[in-house]
């Protein structure tokens, strides 16, 4: 038995499928079922690249690091990025400083 996606509008769990579509009987919201597979949240850097796991970015502009002194400097390349859920969605380590969590917005892909 396959499970159907939840219905984006009202999150119901009793969705059904009308030919190509998907319908809720609940809200009476209908997607296609391309839509729910395009909706894969995907993370993107500043100029809208994706990103990817193991990536290399560069910082674009200067972070200040929170309860330091030290700042990550323009222009710092960043190997080996892992993407990851929340608000700082990038896991690294910056040779110098250490483990880090970055935001997207401010990294560009090499």
């Amino acid at each position: 038995m396959s499970t159907l996606p939840n219905c984006p509008q009202c999150d119901s769990t009793y969705t059904y499928e009308d030919q190509a579509m998907l319908v809720c009987p609940e809200c009476g919201h209908e997607w296609s079922k391309d839509a729910t597979e395009q909706n894969e949240p995907s993370i993107k850097d500043s100029n809208g690249n994706p990103l990817e796991d193991g990536d290399t970015v560069t910082v674009i502009k200067d972070l200040k690091i929170k309860g330091s002194s030290q700042v990550v400097k323009v222009g710092t390349k960043v190997k080996n990025i892992r993407l990851v859920e929340g608000d700082h969605d990038i896991d690294c380590k910056i040779s110098g400083i250490g483990a880090m969590k970055l935001k997207s917005e401010f990294v560009k892909k090499v």
